[in-house]
């Protein structure tokens, strides 16, 4: 039975400043808005480059406006080219004719819907209001939310992985907040930025079955003989996460080198360039590297349609790369997210989601060339992460184990056995075509590297994902775990805080926050009441979060008291405009940004 009240949840806002938060589940206080906002406008970088006074009226695409949002002027749409029409003519026919979009999955008008359209504008730092409590002394710094926010609307197939990424930064400083979103200006977004369309395909849905790979395959490649763009230079989105590691703070999305970004002191944000670490770094990184509190090193992988289907390597305190552990035990493309560091091991999960490589399936079957494959037993392979070759990875079967994201591991009885949390996805075969169909359940796992007897339990019933804890933990038995509730995914209707070290067979929530009704957040983060404190409790900080109200058509930013039984809110930031749905974000302190 669960130590919190099942009615915890936050309440709307009152548009006059001077009422506070209260719990209310029978009515709304807010006047409504049946609709979120999406403008038609080309996009922009810098508003005051071309010096264009702003448009009278406004194209509404999936209909909606706000009357909170904020508009930036409109920018000239740059000159399309013989080349670009032919070429976008070409990929329209293709679109019409040879694979439109047929299943939900990937048609923008569904994908696409209500706050999960993209805002077609950046935003310059911008003032946001304080509705309620005061922002901690702890939070000096900035909250920044990766997702992908496509730069042109899509006119074919366009799944939600597949849109440029955008950063949406909250910098917090002597108690007043600023909001920023700023593209990540990668190779991808200045190409096409120039040309005026879309030129390089989408990789989750640019290539549904044998013709219509075919057909994009050619155009692809007749587009890089004329020069629209070199694949050398990379193709990534940078939509999925970030970190901060080697002083240096990192857009990343697994396709592509990281691309560092940095933070201006007046709450702004720059893309500085696509990064290889001094040449050593080659072809792509995971968006979920691991960074030891302790010891500053920082581990990554990346994964590849073709052998080695999985390389380790690390990065010292410094930042400098070490050298490659081709993992060569891994027999066959698999779709490696995300992995798990304890202070001996780094733990790897062989899922049921590949990469088709087979030309028959595809030709006979469709679909896209990443997909389920539930004749496959998935596995966790243990390696130590210090390993010179892959001799030294463990591979133990563990039927329908399926993560996609780890939360935290560490070793046991003097690293003899490996404790891993994560949630395990039940029916794989939904993750990327049905996300609303997909449950993920909590689970703790045991592996002992000695008997390779594996043993595992749900400490959860919920839909969970999204989950993170006290970054300062990280690698090492930690207690406390704070994941988003589906409701169901992609869309967050709360958070949960659970204990896990409470018995195998308890329900491990002992507080819960839901937003309300018609309000969605995303990944919650833990920052720290004080970093330097290291006799300080594992909870003593704040859950922070963006959450959007989809009937008043307004975005806040919480911040949760952690340690309290109902993740109380000790304050709510109205932001000037609405964020979307996202992915990863972090909280960067104000002496580290103060690093970049």
């Amino acid at each position: 039975m669960y130590s919190v009240s099942s009615s915890s949840f936050i309440s709307t806002f009152s548009p006059k400043p001077s009422l506070h938060l209260r719990h209310s589940s029978s009515s709304r206080l807010l006047p409504r808005i049946n609709s979120t906002v999406s403008e038609e406008r080309s996009p922009i970088s810098n508003p005051s480059e071309n010096n264009v006074p702003p448009p009278s009226k406004y194209k509404k695409l999936y209909t909606r406006t706000n009357r909170n949002s904020v508009a930036s002027p409109a920018k000239l749409r740059p000159e399309t080219t013989l080349v670009t029409a032919l070429f976008t003519t070409v990929e329209d026919v293709i679109n019409t004719f040879i694979d439109p979009p047929s299943r939900p999955s990937v048609d923008p008008k569904h994908v696409l819907s209500g706050n999960f359209a993209p805002v077609l504008d950046e935003l310059p730092p911008t003032e946001c209001e304080i509705i309620h409590g005061s922002l901690p002394p702890s939070l000096d710094g900035a909250y920044i939310r990766n997702g992908p926010n496509p730069q042109f609307l899509p006119r074919g197939p366009y799944h939600l992985f597949d849109g440029d990424g955008m950063l949406h930064a909250i910098r917090i400083s002597n108690g007043k907040a600023t909001l920023c979103s700023r593209y990540v200006k990668t190779y991808k977004y200045n190409v096409e930025k120039q040309a005026g369309a879309q030129v390089i395909p989408n990789v989750f849905s640019g290539f549904n079955g044998m013709t219509a790979s075919v057909a994009r395959g050619a155009l692809t490649a007749f587009r890089v003989l004329a020069g629209q763009y070199n694949p050398v230079n990379g193709i990534g989105l940078a939509n999925t996460s970030l970190a901060f590691f080697c002083n240096r703070l990192f857009a990343l999305g697994e396709s592509d080198l990281p691309y560092a970004v940095r933070l201006t002191d007046t709450g702004d944000i720059e893309t500085i360039g696509r990064f290889d670490f001094d040449g050593k770094l080659e072809m792509s990184m995971t968006a979920h590297p691991k960074t030891d509190p302790q010891t500053g090193e920082t581990f990554a992988f990346r994964y590849s349609p073709v052998p080695p289907f999985l390389t380790f390597f690390r990065f010292d305190s410094t930042g400098k790369k070490q050298r490659d552990v081709p993992v060569y035990s891994l027999t066959s493309p698999s779709f490696v997210h995300d992995f798990a560091i304890t202070k001996r091991h780094a733990i790897f999960a062989e899922i049921q989601i590949v990469m088709r490589m087979n030309i028959m399936d595809l030709v006979l079957e469709g679909g896209s060339p990443v997909g389920a494959d539930n004749r496959k037993t998935p596995r966790l392979g243990v390696i130590p992460r210090y390993a010179g070759v892959d001799s030294e990875m463990k591979w133990f079967e563990v039927p329908g184990f399926n993560i996609i994201h780890a939360i935290n591991a560490w070793d046991e009885d003097d690293g003899n056995t490996v404790v891993l949390i994560a949630p395990n996805i039940m029916s794989i075969e939904h993750t990327l075509e049905r996300m609303d169909l997909v449950h993920s359940l909590v689970e703790k796992v045991k592996i002992d590297l000695v008997t390779g007897i594996v043993t595992r339990h749900p400490i959860s019933a919920r839909n969970l994902d999204f989950a993170v804890i006290n970054p300062a933990f990280l690698g090492r038995r930690s207690r406390y775990v704070y994941a988003a509730i589906g409701d169901p995914m992609p869309k967050i209707s709360g958070v949960v805080k659970l204990d896990v070290s409470k018995g195998d067979r308890d329900d491990c929530t002992v507080a819960r926050r839901m937003y309300g009704p018609g309000c969605y957040g995303g990944e919650p983060f833990f920052v720290a009441r004080d970093p330097g404190d290291q006799e300080a409790e594992e909870d003593d900080g704040y859950v922070v979060t963006y959450v959007h109200d989809e009937v008043a058509g307004e975005s806040k930013f919480l911040v949760m008291d952690a340690k309290s039984p109902e993740l109380e809110i000790a304050a709510a930031v109205r932001l000037p405009r609405r964020v979307p749905y996202g992915f990863h974000g972090l909280f960067v302190k104000e002496s580290d940004i103060n690093k970049l």
